[in-house]
This record gives C-alpha cells, sequence and structure tokens, in this order.
C-alpha cells in the first residue's frame, strides 16, 4: 500500500441531488458500478474535475457510497478534491454536477480549472 493510501481522508459529500444523478446513470446500464471522479491537468488555473462512468473498479479507487450511489475516486486524485461536496444543480438548461472544494483557492475566470495551494 501506498503512503497515500494509509492518509486518514475527510472524504467527499454527496448531495441529494448527485445520489439521484449518479443512480439514475448507473440505471441506464446494468454493468454500470457508479461514477468515478479524478482530477487532470487542465485549463489557465492547472486541475479540472473528469467524471466518467464506471464499469471496472481499479484497486486504487476509494469508494464513497450513499443510499445506493457509488463515487469512485482514485487514491492520486485524493490530496487536491479530499473534503468536497459534489452537487448536481440546474443552471437555465444546463445540468452539471458541481464541485464544492474546500481546497480550491484559486480558479479561472470561466470556471472551467482550479488550483490549491
Amino acid at each position: 500500500m501506498s503512503d497515500l493510501e494509509n492518509f486518514m481522508w475527510k472524504g467527499l459529500r454527496l448531495t441529494n441531488r448527485a445520489v439521484k444523478q449518479i443512480i439514475h446513470l448507473s440505471k441506464r446500464d446494468p454493468d454500470i458500478k457508479g461514477v468515478q471522479l479524478d482530477i487532470k491537468s487542465s485549463g489557465c488555473a492547472g486541475l479540472t474535475y473528469a467524471m466518467k462512468l464506471v464499469k471496472d473498479s481499479s484497486e486504487n479507487d476509494l469508494i464513497f457510497t450513499h443510499d445506493g450511489a457509488s463515487l469512485f475516486v482514485p487514491v492520486r486524485a485524493m490530496p487536491y478534491i479530499d473534503g468536497t461536496e459534489v452537487d448536481y444543480v440546474r443552471i437555465g438548461l444546463n445540468h452539471m454536477f458541481k464541485f464544492n472544494n474546500p481546497q480550491a483557492n484559486n480558479s479561472c475566470g470561466c470556471g472551467e480549472s482550479f488550483a490549491i495551494e
């Protein structure tokens, strides 16, 4: 096990709206186990959130579950998103996951990327 796997994480919090959306996405295909939240290098601030449906989990994933919804997070992403609240919001005609990350101290003007110290 790596040092990251042994670290005491605060975890992630799923709102009821996020839970409902993850369950909705998971029900589209019986092979879907949940949604993965990851980070990748992108944008002017440096990091962006990446989500995808999960059919096979990795041994390097932490799994956060709430009311039947499963959120998979690679251990290597935890230092950047630990303590994040995952929500699902509707803004006008747009529907999207929103991340309330207490560690994000800088974001780009369009809101697509973030940075932490």
